[in-house]
């Protein structure tokens, strides 16, 4: 699985981009601190009308990363549904789907599973946050038993 980097180049180290009017900084805040809160109906009009659905911000965070990691199930549904890629790795190497499972949002997870998230992608991945936290119902859903040793792949699932 690739990483933000290679999908997308390095991310910018300031918080602002100086080739950018004002205008573009404010609307690109808006858009992330609409994916953040779970502003569903303003963000989807966004991305109707162009905005890409897998832009990122100077961390590498995707809109679905901070939607599914404030628990926003409805937002990542939507992003999913307008094209958003479920396994880009923000800059530390994160994947939704981990981010989702290491704050318990089982709604959240579900909806990535459902829209094609690897959960073997990033570090640590989904597997790994929900033996860490104990999240045996993600486990479940990723058809996984946790054994002495590691994971037991669970056949039928």
């Amino acid at each position: 699985m690739p990483t933000y980097e290679q999908v997308y180049g390095q991310p910018s180290t300031s918080p602002t981009c100086p080739s950018l009017p004002p205008e573009a900084l404010d609307l690109a805040t808006k858009l992330f601190d609409l994916a953040r809160t779970g502003t569903t109906s303003p963000l989807q009009s966004y991305i109707t009308a162009g905005i890409p659905p897998n832009l990122t911000n100077a961390s590498g965070d995707t809109l679905l990363m901070l939607a599914s990691y404030h628990g926003h199930a409805d937002t990542a549904q939507m992003l999913l549904d307008a094209g958003a890629d479920a396994n880009v790795l923000n800059a530390r190497g994160q994947s939704p789907i981990a981010g989702a499972v290491f704050k318990g949002y089982d709604e959240v997870v579900r909806v990535l599973w459902k829209g094609g998230a690897d959960i073997m992608a990033g570090q640590p991945n989904a597997v790994d946050c929900a033996n860490m936290f104990k999240r045996g119902n993600c486990l479940k859903l990723f058809g996984v038993e946790r054994g002495e040793g590691g994971e037991i792949p669970v056949e039928g699932q």
